[in-house]
């Protein structure tokens, strides 16, 4: 039987990436499949090294303390990613204030400009995501997949699922994301986190 939370949260997991791709579609820089598979099997082997990190610790948790750690976990994200849209506007806004923001500690500033904005991606003005450029935007894309995947491993959802459906949705997310960004060509940024946080939350009741 098909499991409908391990469904929901691939699909969850898989909004961003949507989003990602149609910025990159709407902005004419193409993904080539190489880059797709590189982003989409660096988000599954991720996904799945939490999930069943998760597995492995639940046992080890007495009573309900893995179901409270999952419902914390996964109302947590809802709410981060209700408030992600404002958080990725602002970025966007400073950079468009200042020229000055550079990379700071190791890459992470640079990984927060790449989830704000997209493009800043394509290093070398190619207009296409090499391969290297595809591993950081896996990175980016994949923070959330780490948590959640914890959360999911800590309770009954079938992980072998979970993992399957990431992998076949994040490529489809991201062929249609480049796609219908391509079709209309236009730079609006585009934030559905929102919708994923709505969905995080009622996920971590059920």
């Amino acid at each position: 039987m098909i499991s409908f939370e391990a469904l929901l949260l691939a699909v969850v997991l898989s909004i961003d990436l949507f989003a990602v791709s149609f910025a990159y579609g709407s902005s004419k820089i193409k993904i080539p499949f190489k880059s797709i598979m590189i982003i989409t099997a660096i988000g599954s082997v991720i996904l799945g090294v939490s999930v069943y990190l998760g597995a492995f610790l639940m046992p080890f948790m007495p009573g309900e303390v893995a179901s409270v750690i999952s419902f914390t976990i996964l109302f947590a994200l809802g709410v981060i990613k209700i408030f992600d849209s404002i958080i990725k506007r602002h970025i966007r806004k400073r950079n468009k204030a200042s020229r000055k923001l550079e990379f700071s500690i190791f890459s992470l500033k640079f990984i927060l400009n790449i989830y704000a904005d997209p493009e800043k991606a394509d290093v070398d003005k190619s207009r296409i995501i090499s391969p290297k450029e595809a591993v950081a935007v896996a990175i980016a894309v994949a923070i959330d997949a780490f948590a959640l995947g914890f959360g999911a491993g800590l309770v009954d959802v079938n992980h072998l699922q979970l993992i399957g459906f990431s992998l076949v949705i994040d490529v489809a997310a991201v062929v249609a994301g480049c796609f219908i960004g391509g079709k209309i060509a236009q730079k609006s940024p585009v934030s559905l986190s929102w919708l994923g946080g709505v969905i995080l939350i009622l996920l971590a009741f059920f």
